[in-house]
Formats: structure tokens, sequence, C-alpha cells
């Protein structure tokens, strides 16, 4: 067996692609082609001008379409996936109980992705969301190729001049990731080799960095991890391929962009590595049952005040009304952080010797088309992640890693207690909440009664990541599921959706307070 095989034979087989198509065009939305009422909020992730989304909206003939309850779970389960760590000797080991996972696509095809896996040196679990814009095409790479920079980046001297000698004398190598996906995650069975080759090519310098005995800093190695897979994609597309197929692909990968969000946990260490808007949130159960938001990382757009001084900070005093415009990076971009976008990054010249030399179909990209504009002192935009740690306590029940499209339908707080709940088979007894509505007495029965049939039926979703989405999408002024809105939504046909709301992808992770507990315990004593 091929050593690339080896390495990577954890992964799923692919699905057979067509010629000429990317593993990202093979997802298939699940909207029925039909119009319903749209929703208000504006699309997040778009090169376009605001003005340009609020003329196509107001151009659109909207219709109303009823899907049945069976309709909707379909389209909701769809890509629903769960994971349990399996217990030894009766007694679970590890922090994590298991986690589900869920996406719901807007775009077509989707541009979100998810990831989870086990490092199989350390025991430690890597869950992990990216957001996409401009394409799929970067965080597809994302999915594939970040956790084994990260697991490269926590192995010590010793086993990486292992798995070098390995290479270099064509014996089997033990995978070093163990993953946990779902039949609709892709990986590019073409790109194995390039992403294999660049791989070895980290690891082989992490040698000559550092010494026998040394033990990897989880923080140091997240943050190299993420740096290093950016100059990476940066370099493949500079040099390009002979093989045609894989030089498009790598300048699409280049030329899109994606934000990440990833967890490390191992025992009780939590560690987060964010660049962009996805979202980590824990989950804190109170003394008094109610469970509480502990946000573990910062959103890099306009709104963090810290991000916008960064970035001023970074280039000159001429460019302070230019380098953010509208809320967006150059006026264009609304993450300030994230991979690939080499339009943010590279200088002018680069771009244009790089496109003269690639591929017609690249031409044909509106993204590779224009310079942005005030583009005087690049790199705009930068990879380096958001290194957050938490130590976890019995209290800390669960971790929701999000794309922002779930945060932006639903608060921090609202999305914990919608978990906690349902994780714990009790809602709490709280007043009935109206906001500022003016509500008759025969609406206050109504909603009093469909709260009651809610408790009554347990939960009709057995993953609570379906449960979380059905909310993000389907809840109504009053905090409740409105089957008539989610119905909709989720019936927008593919040409509209992104209009009205973003692709979703949810990941929560169940952790096990008796291992903290225990450690503690241990520590103590």
């Amino acid at each position: 067996m091929p050593v690339t095989s080896q390495l990577l034979r954890g992964l799923p087989r692919t699905k057979v692609l067509a010629t000429g198509l990317l593993p990202c065009q093979q997802h298939q939305s699940h909207l029925p082609p039909v119009t319903p009422r749209p929703a208000s909020r504006r699309p997040s992730h778009m090169w376009q001008s605001p003005q340009h989304s609020r003329s196509y909206q107001t151009a659109s003939v909207l219709r109303s379409y009823i899907l049945t309850p069976p309709q909707v779970n379909s389209i909701l389960k769809a890509n629903e996936y769960s994971f349990k760590v399996p217990e030894f000797d009766g007694k679970n080991v590890s922090s994590v109980m298991g986690f589900e996972s869920n996406q719901l696509p807007a775009n077509a095809p989707i541009e979100d992705r998810r990831s989870a896996a086990t490092c199989l040196q350390t025991r430690g679990m890597l869950l992990g969301v990216f957001d996409g814009h401009a394409g799929c095409a970067c965080a597809q790479a994302l999915s594939e190729r970040l956790f084994y920079y990260i697991a490269v980046s926590l192995l010590p001297h010793d086993t990486l001049c292992e798995l070098e000698a390995a290479v270099e004398s064509g014996r089997a190598l033990s995978p070093i990731l163990q993953w946990h996906k779902h039949p609709n995650d892709y990986f590019s069975r073409e790109a194995q080799t390039l992403y294999f080759n660049s791989l070895r090519t980290y690891w082989q310098e992490l040698i000559d960095l550092t010494s026998p005995g040394e033990v990897p800093d989880t923080r140091e190695a997240l943050l190299n991890a993420f740096k290093r897979l950016d100059n990476d994609i940066s370099l493949e597309a500079q040099v390009g391929d002979p093989n045609a197929f894989l030089h498009y692909w790598v300048l699409r990968v280049a030329f899109s962009g994606a934000t990440a969000c990833v967890a490390h946990v191992d025992g009780s260490d939590l560690f987060i590595a964010n660049a962009g808007d996805a979202r980590a949130v824990l989950g804190v159960q109170e003394e008094d049952g109610s469970f509480s938001a502990h946000t573990l990382s910062n959103d890099h757009n306009a709104q963090n005040e810290d991000e916008v001084a960064r970035i001023r900070g970074e280039h000159p005093p001429s460019e302070r009304k230019t380098v953010i415009r509208q809320d967006r990076l150059l006026g264009l971009l609304m993450p300030f952080r994230a991979f690939g976008d080499v339009k943010f990054k590279w200088s002018i010249e680069l771009q244009k010797r790089v496109l003269e030399s690639g591929p017609d179909q690249l031409h044909e990209n509106e993204q590779t088309k224009f310079i942005p504009p005030n583009y005087h002192t690049p790199p705009y935009l930068t990879a380096e992640p958001e290194i957050t740690y938490h130590k976890l306590r019995p209290q800390d029940r669960f971790l929701v890693i999000g794309s922002d499209g779930l945060w932006e339908t639903l608060h921090r707080q609202e999305v914990v207690r919608i978990v906690g709940e349902y994780l714990t088979g009790v809602h709490q007894r709280q007043p009935l909440k109206v906001g500022g509505y003016r509500v008759t007495l025969g609406q206050m029965q109504g909603l009093l009664e469909e709260r009651k049939a809610r408790m009554s039926s347990a939960f009709e979703d057995q993953n609570v990541s379906t449960h979380l989405m059905r909310h993000a999408v389907g809840n109504n002024e009053f905090g409740t599921v409105d089957h008539e809105r989610l119905s909709k939504m989720l019936s927008l046909p593919e040409e509209l959706a992104r209009m009205y709301r973003d692709d979703i992808t949810i990941i929560v992770a169940q952790f096990n307070p008796h291992v903290f507990g225990a450690q503690r315990q241990e520590g103590q004593s």
C-alpha cells in the first residue's frame, strides 16, 4: 500500500466524481423548488455589494408553500451525524462522551464544511467548523487537511523521526487520525498525493526545529498549523501542477476563502483556535439546573473593536478610511481573518502572473477578475487564529461550535438553553415571554398549549444539533418553533435561499463531568 494511502486510510471511500467537477460540486440541495415568504436577514459572506442583494430581493416574486412535518424532518435530518466515544472496561476514560453534528445548506452547493477526528497519538479529539465564501473549495480543503497539520504539530520529535524513517524506507505507516465522518463528507482523491507531500515537508521542518524529548505546546501547535496550512495553500497555487485538474483545483482553493473554528479537547484541557466569525460557546450548568453560555471565541469582523484596531494599525494612516468600509475589509469581505482569499494577501503583480498562467476555466470565476479597491499595502488578511484556553470543570456540560449562520438567528444564551434542555430532558418552567408583542388571550393559550405539547412529546429529534437547527430556522417572535415559518424557510429554491439565510453547520460535543471531577480530586490529593 502506498505511503500516502497508509497515512490517510482512515478516510472514507470517495464518491465517483464526474469529469471536470470538483468534489464540493457534488453536494445536492434538499430544498423543494418553491418560493416562500422570505426572512429579513441579509446574507453575511458576499463579495458583492449589499445594494446588489437588496435589489435582487425586491425584484423577486414570492409564493407560499407548506411542507408536511415528514418533509421538514427529511430535510433537517439529511446531514445529521452522531458519534459516541466507546467505553473501556465499563468506564469511559474520555472527557468527551460523544458529539452530534448537522448541516443545512442555503448555498448550492453548500459552502460550509465540518470535521471531527481523534488524534491517535494523544487521544485528544478535534472538532472543526469551516465556513467558506466565494465558493466551497477552500472550506473543502480545510476539512481534509487542517487536522493533519494540527496532529503533526502535536507529535513529539521522536515520533516525527519515526514517521519520516517509515516513509524513507517504504514501511507501513500508522494512521495519525481516526476520522468521524458523515457519508456526505467528501475528500479530494486526486489531491491526496499533493496534500501528503506538503504535509511531509512540514513535518521534516518540524524535525529540524525540535529536539528529542521536547513536549509540543498545544497553543503553539494550533497556531503553527493554521499559519502553515494557509502558507501551503498559497504556495501550491503559485507553483501550480502539471495535472490540469489539480492546477485548477489549487487555484480555486486559494482564490476562494474560508473561516475556521477548531476545538482540541484532551482531558480537561480545552483549546479553541478561531480565525473568522464561526463561534464556540460552552454550556455551563448552574446549581439551580439552568444553563448559562460562556463564549470561548471572538468574532473577527467589524463588530470586534480590537480587530478593527488591529487591521488599521497594520496599514498606513492614509488608508484608515479605506481599509474597512461598510463594515467590510476593503469594502468587500466580512470576516477579517480567513484561509485562502489570496486576492487580499498577494501583491497585484503576483495575482496577475498566477492568473495569466492559470487555466481558462479560472477566468470565468467572477472573483478573479478584479483587484480590490484601495489595494496598496497587502496583505490585508491573515489566517492566524486567536487561541483560547479553558480548564474544563464538572459544571461544563457541552460545547457548541457553529458557523455564523447559527449565531445570526439565535443568541448564544438561547442556543445553550435549547441544547441544555434537550440533553437534560427538562424544560425550564420560566414565565412565557412574548417580548414587546401584544397578544390576545387566545394567542397566549395557544402558546401555552404548544409548550405543554413540547414537554409531553419527549423530543422528536434524536440528534441535538438537528433540534437546535430546527429552532434556528423555525423560531418565531415568541421563541417557539413555528411549523409554517420552518416550512417556508426550508422550501426556498436554491437561487433565493442564500438571500434570506446562510448555510448552517453545528457540532455539539457533550462532556463527561465525572472525568473532570476525578482529575480534580487527583490533583488535590
